[in-house]
């Protein structure tokens, strides 16, 4: 599958920093595929922590390839928020979805699948699945 093709993904968190670092780690980790669309909407405009609709749009729209957007959020607000838009009718791309998935995790494993050239079901199911993977 094509870059042009690719499914998108955006991380949302309270923090910049915390949405930058574990899309280092996804990109670190999918390494040797074809490179994923992939943005960060953390914090608030003003660089606090918090959620911003129009960070959360504006990556939304940075990563539309076409083939839809994967969003992860990390908790509270930022899935609240990410749920408006998408309750809002042409505020984020077409085939644009809300991704049921630990964070880190879930990012991960969206990454890694995207980069393989899988559609936006296939990405949100493969994020999803990291719910049940066990650390003991």
């Amino acid at each position: 599958m094509t870059t042009e093709a690719q499914v998108g993904i955006v991380l949302v968190s309270h923090s910049a920093q915390v949405a930058e670092s574990v899309a280092e780690l996804a990109r670190g980790l999918a390494a040797g595929g074809p490179p994923v669309p992939l943005a960060t909407a953390g914090g608030t405009l003003d660089g606090g922590l918090g959620t911003s609709a129009e960070l959360i749009v504006a990556a939304a729209r940075s990563v539309d390839r076409g083939a839809g957007v994967a969003l992860l959020a990390d908790l509270g607000s930022s899935v609240l928020t990410v749920k408006a838009l998408l309750a809002e009718e042409g505020e984020l791309p077409e085939g644009t979805v809300l991704v049921d998935a630990p964070f880190v995790e879930g990012a991960v494993s969206a990454v890694v699948t995207a980069s393989a050239g899988a559609g936006v079901e296939a990405v949100a199911a493969s994020a999803a699945e990291a719910y049940t993977y066990r650390k003991t």
